[in-house]
């Protein structure tokens, strides 16, 4: 069910052999990874120090651009939910001083209130 959840849009947790994959040579020592999601091609993955976005491009998913945040630097975040006309929800997150909002879309019944409680827990 997780790869056809992933398929429809919906997000759902990482499991430890796709993240060593992803991971190598990337975490700094003493640091764990506490949750990760996936959705469709992106991830969120949440370490005890920082959250990591990972955006997969391209057609083939080859080139992979990963965005370190220290929960410290978030200074504030957002969630908009889907609605009856709008079916994407849509998640922001500001970084230090810079007005634009890092922004992620997700379907319709994704596990955006996941997502939006951890990074809660971390950066509050």
């Amino acid at each position: 069910m997780g790869l056809l959840s992933g398929l429809m849009g919906n997000a759902s947790e990482v499991d430890d052999d796709d993240l060593e994959k992803v991971l190598a040579n990337t975490l700094i020592e003493g640091e764990q990874v506490e949750k990760a999601y996936k959705l469709v091609r992106d991830m969120f993955i949440f370490t005890n120090k920082r959250l990591i976005l990972l955006d997969k491009q391209g057609v083939t998913g080859s080139k992979i651009e990963m965005i370190s945040i220290a929960y410290s630097k978030i200074t504030k975040f957002s969630k908009e939910s889907a609605g009856h006309f709008d079916l994407d929800a849509e998640l922001k997150i500001w970084v230090g001083s810079d007005p634009t909002p890092i922004s992620k879309d997700f379907k319709s019944g994704d596990n955006i209130n996941d997502v939006y409680r951890i990074i809660s827990q971390y950066a509050l």
